[in-house]
């Protein structure tokens, strides 16, 4: 089989974060023309077709609950203009300006640069709409080498499919078009061993095209590369201004190193439309955070060991809702995952979660199997609450 190399993980990590922008864009827009923020106007006795007024815009933005105040909305705007998504109508200003003046987004003028990143990814979109809407069958739960996998289809389901929806027109054809789907971060393989292969491997979507995105997450900035030690820690939570709040493991050393990371699809306090905010501007600056590179397990444990009948550990199901920053946690390690470190203030801790606990699935999907950046890619990117299936060990009284 073809295995998945470490260039084309990195190169689809940058892509997902483009995906991610671009998707929130779109989905700003809708909006708007939704709530009929844009609309043509006429000004010096010319109009503007498909315009928003800036400081409407700004207004919308802090009305919403989608920026606490009008800095942070001004700054969610002009990440939003250097990101090519809205340009002043006249591409006078470079810098978005809270007044009256007349921005479109660049979807609506036809003026939107679309590199082939982007392309793909919005084709990727496409396929997965006319896969919704269908009947959604095939995304369902599988099986591959023993782990049930939500929402996975096979190789050779997915290249019937972009055959009967008109993407493709041969099967070489649709291969090709899968192939590149996975390089740029549409689709992967259930657990990032494989290429696309026209076969019965199986598949899942890497980007949720519906989950609606929160516009606070166009400031969040592009995370630091993960270090190469494949035991290294994921946070899954930033750690705020306050001290006392800070994140760490259980027995901290003299070995503690600071790792940044940001969590690209942290949600906040929800909002009546869907969406998700936070509570101030400093929550979007970069967290840092305090691991300890050290396990916490006092010795490995294997996967058989683990379900091996009669041994010594009892399920729980924990749900956990993310709050402002983040779930408070950090998984590590490999088939099986454990919990590495928890911030005794955060909504793990209160679910009940504790560290050296071993994940056994999230959201339905089976993760003894996957490695801990396969299990964090599923927490960041899923919705805001999670439901985890977790072993720990029974002690002996």
């Amino acid at each position: 089989m073809d295995t998945i190399s470490m260039a084309i993980l990195k190169r689809a990590a940058e892509v997902e974060q483009m995906a991610e922008i671009h998707i929130i864009g779109e989905q700003f827009r809708l909006r708007l023309h939704e709530d009929k923020i844009i609309k043509d106007r006429r000004r010096h006795l010319r109009t503007y077709p498909n315009c928003f007024v800036a400081r409407e815009g700004v207004d919308w933005l802090i009305d919403r609950k989608e920026a606490s105040d009008r800095t942070v909305a001004i700054e969610l705007m002009q990440k939003m203009v250097e990101n090519n998504t809205i340009h002043h109508v006249c591409d006078e200003f470079k810098d978005f300006r809270d007044a009256r003046l007349y921005y479109r987004f660049r979807n609506d003028d036809g003026t939107f640069p679309i590199p082939m990143e982007v392309k793909v990814i919005v084709r990727g979109q496409r396929i997965y709409e006319k896969i919704m809407n269908a009947d959604g069958s095939l995304l369902q739960a599988r099986e591959e080498d023993g782990v049930k996998y939500e929402r996975a289809f096979t190789g050779s389901d997915f290249v019937n499919m972009l055959i009967y929806v008109q993407e493709a027109k041969t099967r070489d054809a649709a291969e090709v078009l899968s192939r590149r789907l996975l390089e740029h971060a549409v689709i992967q393989h259930v657990s990032n061993k494989h290429h696309f292969v026209d076969s019965s491997l199986l598949y899942q979507f890497r980007l949720n095209f519906r989950r609606r995105r929160r516009f606070m997450e166009v400031l969040i900035k592009k995370p630091e590369a993960v270090p190469e030690c494949q035991d290294s820690p994921f946070c899954l939570r930033k750690q705020g201004h306050d001290k006392s709040a800070s994140f760490s493991s259980v027995s901290t050393s003299n070995e503690e190193k600071v790792v940044s990371s940001v969590r690209r699809s942290s949600m906040s306090t929800s909002s009546s439309s869907g969406y998700f905010s936070v509570a101030s501007p400093v929550a979007f600056t970069p967290p840092v955070v305090l691991c300890n590179p050290r396990s916490v397990l006092k010795r490995p444990v294997t996967l058989d060991e683990l379900l091996a009948p009669g041994a010594p550990y009892v399920r729980k199901t924990l749900t956990i809702v993310s709050d402002a920053v983040g779930w408070g946690f950090v998984v590590r390690g490999n088939s099986p995952c454990h919990i590495q470190a928890l911030d005794p203030t955060g909504p793990a801790a209160a679910a009940g979660m504790k560290t050296c606990q071993f994940v056994v699935s999230v959201n339905g999907l089976n993760v003894l199997q996957c490695e801990f950046r396969a299990v964090s890619n599923l927490i960041l990117t899923g919705p805001r609450t999670i439901v985890m299936e977790v072993m720990e060990e029974v002690k002996s009284s």
